[in-house]
């Protein structure tokens, strides 16, 4: 039998729930386009409520965590994954970072954390970290089909932005790919700074992409700002996308990717 790993899905986390729902909605968008199943010649296993499909050859277990704001240390939870999919006949845990862009919890925490739960586990169960959601080569293709729902004559995306040398680099990049230029909702240049510049240079409609995961407390301070900068510039017309979000195309791509590790 040919033995698939198990997943385990590591966000920022948030003390706001819908990031912790918006979380468990993207594991069970995945575990749907993954059955949980295992086949032996005396053994069907069906694993977090996945539906059996009989011709299924590998056990597939998809869990999710946190790196802040949970109850445990994020190296506590993934041993406890791992036991659970020592039980379920796995013997390998592959670390998903859904995280855009790689600063220091991408580089630096949730590696050390990986590394303390592996000296736990011993060589029972092998853990693999695997390229954060921003490296993705497709995530671009996803963008873009976002910002053609916004058709405006400029785009902006506006990422958290980082203070660190060489930190933003990656969203210049990946606007760069969109068409688009970059803004940064904690450093310059910000979203009202990039609106204004844009203003001026006669541009009548723009579209601003908010470069998070899911929903939460900063975009609904963009979504006010938004209404501050439309009362501002009333002769532009501003139009606000939504975060990538669990949506069936963001579960589609990361599933893309996971297949892509196993050829």
């Amino acid at each position: 039998m040919q033995v698939a790993s198990a997943h385990l899905l590591v966000s920022h986390g948030s003390r706001d729930p819908r990031s912790q729902i918006a979380l468990r909605q993207l594991a069970s968008r995945l575990r749907q386009r993954k059955p949980a199943i295992a086949q032996s010649r005396d053994l069907k296993l069906e694993i977090e409520g996945s539906a059996a499909v009989s011709n299924q050859p590998a056990l597939s277990l998809i869990d999710t965590a946190c790196l802040e704001a949970a109850p445990a240390p994020l190296h506590a939870t993934i041993e406890r994954v791992a036991q659970k999919a020592r039980e379920a006949g796995l013997n390998r845990l592959e670390i998903l970072p859904l995280f855009l862009l790689a600063g220091v919890h991408v580089k630096e925490d949730i590696p050390r954390e990986v590394a303390i739960a592996q000296r736990a586990l011993g060589e029972s169960v092998r853990v693999e970290l695997r390229p954060y959601l921003g490296s993705y080569p497709r995530l671009a293709n996803l963008l873009t089909q976002q910002l053609e729902r916004l058709p405006a004559q400029a785009r902006i995306l506006l990422s958290h932005g980082s203070r660190r040398p060489g930190g933003n680099q990656p969203c210049q990049e990946i606007a760069s790919r969109l068409g688009a230029i970059p803004a940064y909702w904690s450093v310059s240049p910000t979203l009202a700074e990039r609106i204004e510049t844009l203003a001026r240079s006669g541009e009548q409609s723009i579209a601003i992409l908010p470069y998070f995961l899911f929903s939460g407390g900063i975009t609904d301070a963009i979504a006010q700002q938004i209404q501050q900068l439309k009362q501002a510039f009333p002769k532009l017309k501003l139009l606000l996308g939504e975060p990538l979000g669990a949506t069936a195309e963001l579960a589609d791509l990361i599933i893309e990717e996971i297949d892509e590790w196993r050829e």
